[in-house]
C-alpha cells in the first residue's frame, strides 16, 4: 500500500543539501519518490508502507544531519 507524506525538515541549505536528501531516501527500499526543498523546509515522499515505515525514513533525514519536525 503506497502512502504519501509531508515532512518539515530544517538545517537544508542548498541544492547540495536537497540531493543529499533526496540521494539518501532513493536508497531506502520502499520509497517509490521523493523531492526535497530547501526553500520550502520539506521532504515529500511516496513509500510502500509493506515494505518500510515512516519512522525509518525520518531517522535516514536525521542521520543525514537534519532536523524532523513533527
Amino acid at each position: 500500500m503506497s502512502e504519501k507524506v509531508t515532512l518539515t525538515v530544517k538545517g537544508m541549505k542548498c541544492g547540495g543539501c536537497e540531493a543529499n536528501v533526496n540521494g539518501k531516501l532513493e536508497a531506502l527500499e520502499g520509497v517509490l519518490s521523493n523531492s526535497a526543498s530547501f526553500k520550502e523546509n520539506q521532504v515529500c515522499v511516496e513509500y510502500d508502507a509493506s515494505k518500510i515505515d515512516l519512522d525509518a525514513i525520518k531517522n535516514v533525514i536525521t542521520e543525514a544531519g537534519f532536523l524532523v519536525e513533527e
